[in-house]
């Protein structure tokens, strides 16, 4: 099973299912990607995948319409539209306003 990373969260470590969501398990183990809509339109779950990027599947189009060529190439990721298929270290920027942090066990479709 993968080991995530939170890296933006006291370096939080948790386990999870391979080709697991990234916002996902986020949501379920408290890792703090914050999110809005979960479903790749806001670009809210912007992340950094710090290490691993070779570990995630490939980028989505609805990532390629809210994330620059420059910030893909860097590594950026919307967490909702990664699936992990080995470890990874993830980072984001804290609390943009009027983000869920993803403290709460709240589905992102509820958000919406």
């Amino acid at each position: 099973m993968p080991d995530i990373t939170f890296l933006t969260n006291d370096g939080k470590v948790v386990s999870a299912p391979e080709d697991a969501n990234l916002l996902r398990v986020s949501l379920r183990e408290k890792g703090g990607i914050p999110f809005k809509c979960g479903g790749g339109l806001c670009g809210t779950c912007k992340c950094l995948i710090e290490e691993g990027r070779e570990n995630t599947d490939a980028v989505k189009k609805k990532e390629e319409k809210l994330l620059s060529a420059e910030e893909l190439e860097q590594g950026y990721r919307l967490a909702c539209q990664t699936f992990l298929k080995g470890d990874v270290k993830v980072s984001w920027e804290e609390a943009l306003k009027g983000a869920t942090t993803g403290a709460r066990q709240v589905s992102p479709k509820a958000e919406a």
